[in-house]
């Protein structure tokens, strides 16, 4: 995952538009190739911090490589930009690591297959995304990481991000 990580925190091509979520400075960064477009600081992440190998419950946000794969404009957290969490990548190294049977890592690749997006019900857990604060307490979004897994930003500032990325935009969290 550290090389991935290393690997992913720069653009593909020159226009890219994508986001690097960094647990350690708390920040969510929109780059168009290597100019910063926004940053957000600080953010709040899951409750259980970040780790690269997330389970269902534990509040913890996965560190990887993500696509936005949908946008909720009714979400209780103003608005949710989900991520095609849990990648292949993080199938396999569940698998890996004995925290999917065969039988597990089969049924998540034949979901894929079959609905072009992850499964959200695994051990591995799902529904993450990046979202505003919405109902929650925006004072305690500007002192504690206080959500289930996800990236949090202000409500102003996920309109701003959701106004220029689109289904398909890179999210690197680190």
């Amino acid at each position: 995952m550290d090389a991935l990580l290393a690997r992913a925190a720069a653009p593909r091509y020159s226009n890219e538009v994508w986001v690097l979520v960094d647990d350690q400075e708390a920040s969510l960064s929109l780059y168009r190739g290597d100019t910063l477009l926004e940053r957000f600081e600080p953010i709040s992440l899951g409750r259980g911090g970040a780790e690269p190998q997330r389970l269902r419950g534990s509040r913890e946000t996965p560190l990887g490589e993500f696509r936005v794969s949908r946008f909720n404009f009714e979400s209780k957290f103003h608005t949710f930009i989900g991520l095609d969490y849990p990648t292949p990548l993080h199938a396999r190294m569940a698998l890996q690591s004995g925290v999917f049977s065969e039988q597990q890592y089969d049924d998540y690749f034949a979901y894929y297959r079959r609905h072009g997006q992850p499964p959200q019900s695994t051990v591995l857990g799902g529904y993450i995304g990046i979202h505003g604060v919405g109902v929650a307490d925006p004072d305690i979004h500007r002192r504690f990481h206080w959500t289930d897994g996800c990236v949090a930003v202000t409500d102003a500032q996920i309109e701003t991000l959701s106004s220029m990325i689109d289904i398909g935009t890179r999210v690197v969290i680190r």
